[in-house]
């Protein structure tokens, strides 16, 4: 059974086949998924590598945590399932505006308070 593992602070510079090569050492690697920004395109610091072995996976785990690649110190665990969260347009208390509706602009010039 394969083991989804998070793998935390990584270098921007990372790419994809470093960490096949690097968690490769440990056992069959299924996937590589490294997180990037969807606006710049760069990696976001965070990847998730799933091991095809549950031995796999709990080698990489102990050999890699806390291990500097890249110039950083490694953070690797298991990956916790994600969270649910609510829509995005009732994230904070409702959808878009409504456009203007029912403000009674007025026109004209604005009247001044003596």
């Amino acid at each position: 059974m394969s083991t989804k593992l998070f793998v935390g602070n990584l270098s921007y510079s990372v790419t994809e086949n470093e960490l096949q090569d690097l968690f490769a050492q440990h056992g069959p690697v299924a996937d590589v998924n490294l997180m990037l920004d969807k606006f710049t395109g760069r990696p976001r610091g965070f990847a998730f590598v799933t091991m095809a072995t549950e031995e796999g996976a709990t080698a990489a785990i102990q050999a890699l945590n806390g291990k500097e690649f890249g110039g950083r110190s490694l953070t690797v665990n298991e990956a916790r399932p994600r969270e649910e969260r609510p829509p995005r347009g009732d994230r904070f208390g409702g959808g878009g505006g409504g456009g203007g509706q029912g403000r009674g602009d007025g026109g004209g010039r604005r009247q001044r308070r003596y």
